[in-house]
């Protein structure tokens, strides 16, 4: 009876018809109770319809037959189309190009190679068909009665030859069961080369020789060895290449006939069935960039059994790659890797048995031995690397390279579809993200605010933690800051980061817990600022990532440089700035004194306005200026009066000669337009207490003079500014200063206090307001008129402001 099932249909050649196609299979293997095998075979059903649409253009026919009289029995799906003169892309390509470069076509059908236990092509006069075959085992569910037992060969005629050639494949070993298995006495072989010995025949587009297999750390195939009586014997080989104890390398064939192979071979493989079913999600679904790198990583890993699997793109810079995604052992990959192995002209597979012979920094890198790859390629160009690791070296064999072609092949143009989509994405977030940055620290000047700031830029959105290191002009660095997205964590953080690294902080131990700890310098003009270090829950850092925590460190570092400048200058600035004031007013028995003194200019200790009180002989001298204009220029002439004041007063000047010699000294500096106007004047205690005054006014406000019974009197005319006319005379006027009298002298910073069109002395305001100052301290005095200076206008001021306020109290003793 013909238990044969046939089930056949046609599609027209649109771009829906894989679709329909992969429907089609579903169903007619869920009717005959084969839904174990679904998934290979929609995979490779939508690979040959996909395959004849694209290359035959064409409308194809697909039939599935199912053989249960066949020993095993087997499912086969062929595919039709109308254009026999057309080969598919799954026919041997050649071996190389016109460059001479490895080929790249003829990778269409992989799919069939790596899921397929046999596949073909067939053409007749008005059609070609693509076929594969899919063998049922005996552990497999089939229809109930319909498949007898597989044969298998007599176990009388097992033989397990074991063969140990040199380096160069030289054999020197040969057992008793190659012996009868080959018909070879040991002593007919040993020494001869195993290339006489085996009829190699490469297959498929990447077959090997038997010279490069041999080279090989693992690998196992059929082939065909010669016996001694000329006839070639199909056997079953499994290779391995072996180091001995003295380092000598040797290559181990264990053989055995090709219909025992199930011996050798390795037990079925149902993670390979896993992959095709992954593979076809990726295809049918249109997946974020992450999450697609992401889930390829898995498949690699997964299928491979490698420690590792990585997803490498091209990276901005010409010829490198980077690490975009990983699974297993990663062991935090970040940015790019080492160019050598990975690079834009290698467009084949490659398999490396030891990478530390090969390439040392790049095993470092990835902390392994034994290394896979293949290449994403998109209109032949390499776009990134699919790479499997493990720590072992000789862990992998060639048919693993197949297997992560097949791989790339299929998922390379999603890649770079969902990447150039996400590249444009990630290239607005990234200006965004560094505009924020840039505008949260700009004008910062503080070190330890630019620690904080920079750690809470980068958690959550980026770490699951972040800690700022700074290092200091001498080269110390220290802890600043750390920020954890949960801050009751904040202490723990910190007490298990090294507060003082006594190493750089790339050779750093950092402490071992749940995230993956990466550090990033603070460097800028070749200089170091510290490091950002942050720990991330997922174990490797994208290469997008990676670019954006670069760039965002040079914008740290560069404001922490402007930070220390801004420091540097402030400091020497505010050391200059002192020195242009008293260091101390001096103490003045039988008098007190107040002194308010405020810069306009933000961030300034000096002005253009300056003061100072001083004792000289047997009498106090007193000095109130303010130079024309503010800052820097008015702060420098601020100096030349303030010291020549003093010095001409210590060297016992009049006052009236003070001013002769000051007005002379600004002439002389030549700077046009940079007038002062002074008040200065000496106090001389009297018997009965008090002091006599005598005083001048260079342009000045008048001094206040306030009496006990509440009466102002202005008590100095105002002579010409210092530094106007070269023949200018200035002369004195003196009164007595009694107990309890107070005397005010102000710069025009309170004098004219603007609020709108009104001024604060406008209609003897500042009379009126000194006036309510009776029975006060010279202290109260200084803070009531300071007090209703600021508060005279919403606006702040907008010239320095000095006022000197002086109090006799009783009889004043001699000055010593």
């Amino acid at each position: 009876m013909d238990t044969t099932k046939v089930s056949s249909t046609a599609f027209d050649g649109s771009p829906h018809a894989p679709a329909h196609a992969r429907k089609f299979v579903r169903q007619v293997l869920a009717e005959w109770r084969l839904s174990h095998l679904a998934e290979d075979a929609v995979l490779l059903t939508s690979e040959l319809v996909t395959n004849a649409v694209v290359h035959a253009g064409t409308g194809v026919e697909l039939t599935c037959r199912l053989d249960v009289d066949a020993c095993p029995a087997r499912l086969e799906i062929e595919v039709d189309d109308q254009h026999p003169g057309r080969t598919i892309s799954g026919t041997p390509p050649p071996a190389t190009d016109e460059d001479g470069q490895p080929a790249t076509s003829g990778r269409g059908l992989a799919l069939a190679q790596l899921l397929a236990d046999a596949w073909g092509v067939t053409y007749t006069r008005t059609a070609k068909r693509v076929w594969v075959r899919l063998e049922i085992g005996e552990q497999q569910e089939i229809p109930a009665g319909t498949v007898a037992a597989p044969v298998v060969a007599p176990l009388e005629t097992l033989h397990v030859g074991v063969v140990v050639c040199d380096l160069d494949g030289v054999v020197e070993s040969w057992n008793t069961e190659a012996s009868q298995l080959l018909g070879w006495a040991p002593e007919q072989v040993v020494g001869r080369s195993l290339k006489e010995l085996v009829a190699w025949r490469g297959a498929g587009p990447y077959a090997l020789s038997l010279a490069d297999t041999l080279g090989l750390g693992r690998w196992r195939g059929e082939t065909r060895m010669r016996h001694r009586d000329g006839r070639l014997v199909p056997v079953y080989v499994s290779h391995l290449r072996i180091r001995g104890h003295a380092g000598e390398r040797r290559t181990i064939w264990m053989i055995v006939p090709g219909d025992h192979r199930h011996v050798l071979t390795p037990p079925p493989q149902p993670l390979r069935r896993e992959a095709g079913r992954r593979i076809k999600d990726l295809i049918d679904h249109d997946m974020p960039l992450a999450d697609l790198l992401t889930t390829i990583a898995q498949i690699v890993q997964v299928s491979s059994a490698g420690d590792a699997s990585y997803v490498l793109l091209a990276a901005d810079t010409d010829g490198q790659f980077g690490v975009a995604a990983g699974a297993g052992d990663t062991a935090g990959m970040v940015g790019v890797l080492a160019k050598g192995v990975f690079c834009a002209e290698r467009k084949a597979p490659a398999l490396i048995d030891d990478l530390l012979a090969a390439d040392v920094e790049l095993a470092e890198q990835l902390r392994a031995r034994s290394l896979a790859c293949a290449p994403l390629l998109v209109s032949g160009e390499v776009i990134g690397y699919l790479v499997v690791t493990a720590a072992r070296p000789a862990r992998f064999d060639q048919e693993l390279t197949v297997s992560l072609q097949h791989i790339a092949d299929q998922v390379a143009v999603p890649v770079q579809r969902e990447r150039l989509a996400e590249r444009d994405r990630a290239h607005r977030g990234r200006l965004s993200f560094l505009a924020e940055a840039g505008e949260l620290l700009a004008g910062v000047h503080d070190e330890e605010l630019i620690a904080a700031l920079t750690a809470q830029l980068v958690v959550p959105k980026i770490a699951t933690w972040a800690a700022v290191y700074l290092t200091d002009l001498a080269g110390m660095t220290r802890l600043a800051h750390v920020w954890h997205s949960e801050e009751s964590r904040n202490s723990a953080l910190r007490k298990s980061l090294p507060a003082l690294p006594r190493t750089t902080l790339h050779e750093v131990a950092w402490p071992i817990g749940p995230e993956t700890v990466l550090a990033f310098p603070l460097l800028t003009q070749g200089r170091s600022h510290g490091a950002l270090v942050i720990g991330r829950k997922e174990p490797t850092l994208p290469l997008e990532l990676a670019d954006l925590l670069a760039d965002l460190c040079r914008l740290v570092a560069l404001n922490l440089h402007t930070a220390m400048l801004y420091a540097r200058q402030a400091t020497t600035s505010r050391v200059l700035q002192r020195s242009l004031l008293p260091m101390r007013v001096a103490p003045m028995p039988g008098l007190e004194s107040a002194v308010v003194y405020e810069p306009a200019e933000e961030g300034a200790d000096v002005g253009g306005d300056f003061y100072d009180l001083f004792t000289v002989a047997d009498h106090w001298c007193f000095a109130l200026g303010d130079v024309c204009g503010s800052g820097p220029e008015a702060a420098a002439v601020t100096g030349l009066a303030r010291h020549a004041v003093r010095l001409l007063a210590k060297e016992h000047y009049t006052v009236a000669d003070i001013f002769d010699r000051l007005n002379q000294a600004l002439l002389d500096e030549g700077d046009e337009g940079r007038f002062l106007s002074l008040l200065c004047g000496e106090l001389t205690p009297l018997p009965q207490g008090g002091a006599l005054c005598t005083i001048a006014s260079a342009g000045h406000p008048p001094p206040l003079l306030l009496r006990p019974s509440g009466e102002v009197q202005a008590m100095a005319t105002p002579q010409l500014l210092l530094g106007i006319e070269s023949g200018a005379r200035f002369y004195v006027e003196r009164f007595e200063l009694a107990p309890e009298e107070v005397l005010l002298c102000v710069t025009d910073g309170v004098t004219e206090r603007r609020d709108g069109d009104r001024l604060l002395d406008d209609g003897d305001g500042l009379a009126a307001l000194l006036s309510g100052c009776t029975g006060l301290s010279a202290h109260a005095v200084a803070e009531r008129v300071r007090h209703a200076v600021e508060t005279f206008a919403a606006e702040p001021a907008q010239d320095d402001m000095a006022l000197l306020v002086i109090k006799a109290s009783g009889a004043l003793r001699p000055v010593r």
